[in-house]
């Protein structure tokens, strides 16, 4: 990520950071990204994130799951290769229910693993630049877009002239 179009605003503490995002969002500044080297609660709030739909698509994938392992073992033991094993019936439910739970469990999470692969758009060749050597250790960055032309320094760093920041840049 490059940021020769963005404002770094640095930060020693989450307080601070949650107190200049919401000026900055309140003030209609397009806040590109927040890095912190700990997830900060109430950040999500405050950037106006919306609720991942993660679940929903493990869900229907673990419904889906669930049908095809249910229906495979029931054609399976009913239609393609009926045996009598103990004198139960060709299609009982019982016997069924421990596969496709598990089946169930399987397409749920391979599923929301993949979703938030292609969500987070994470694949083996990724970079990662830096914005401050400090992201990963003890420092809080914003990154403020200045494609848009009212957006300067000097309104930015006039936004956040009660807010205690390391430095703006």
């Amino acid at each position: 990520m490059s940021n020769r179009n963005n404002i770094s605003i640095s930060f020693n503490d989450e307080i601070p950071l949650l107190q200049a995002v919401r000026i900055l969002r309140d003030s209609k500044e397009i806040i590109t990204d927040v890095l912190s080297p700990f997830p900060v609660h109430g950040l999500d709030e405050a950037l106006s994130i919306k609720r991942s739909r993660i679940p929903v698509g493990g869900f229907i994938f673990g419904a889906l799951g669930a049908i095809l392992a249910f229906g495979f073992q029931a054609w399976v033991f009913t239609v393609s290769y009926p045996l009598i094993i103990g004198g139960k019936p060709f299609f009982s439910v019982p016997t069924f229910i421990p596969i496709t739970f598990e089946v169930t469990v399987l397409f749920a999470g391979l599923s929301m693993v993949a979703a938030l692969l292609i969500r987070s758009k994470l694949k083996p060749d990724i970079r990662f630049k830096p914005v401050d050597d400090g992201i990963t250790d003890d420092r809080f960055v914003i990154l403020v877009d200045t494609n848009d032309d009212e957006t300067t320094l000097k309104r930015v760093t006039s936004l956040l002239s009660g807010i205690q920041t390391l430095e703006i840049r």
